[in-house]
């Protein structure tokens, strides 16, 4: 019976850990995004996460929501620093995301400032 126990135990965990390694590990999506940076900011009363918004439309209809992971200090950084203006962003999409990582299944990996199409 003890054995059986253990048994089920340790497949629980490795369940358990397959899973979360495939979520982390396996994109849903990647892709690049370009709009105006209308929004940064971290928020959350537990767990606090990064958060931003991008508008894809002249007139701010179409809204790109997105989140950040902590350790990508460098992308926050140049995030904070590009508020209001256009920029070009780098994503994965995953499959679910956990309350601790951020509102969004979308997950900013690297970005760039660009020239405005609309200011040319």
């Amino acid at each position: 019976m003890r054995k059986f126990i253990v048994f089920g135990l340790l497949s629980l965990a490795l369940m358990f850990t397959a899973y979360f390694a495939f979520v982390y590990y396996v994109p849903y999506s990647e892709g690049v995004r370009a709009g105006e940076l209308i929004k940064i900011s971290k928020k959350g009363v537990m767990m606090k996460t990064w958060e931003g918004e991008i508008s894809q439309g002249i007139s701010g209809a179409q809204i790109f929501k997105f989140s950040v992971m902590d350790d990508d200090q460098k992308v926050i950084q140049q995030l904070t620093d590009y508020q209001g203006k256009y920029v070009k962003v780098n994503y994965i999409e995953r499959y679910i995301t956990f309350p601790w990582w951020g509102d969004s299944h979308y997950f900013i990996t690297n970005v760039q400032l660009e020239d405005s199409p609309h200011f040319k």
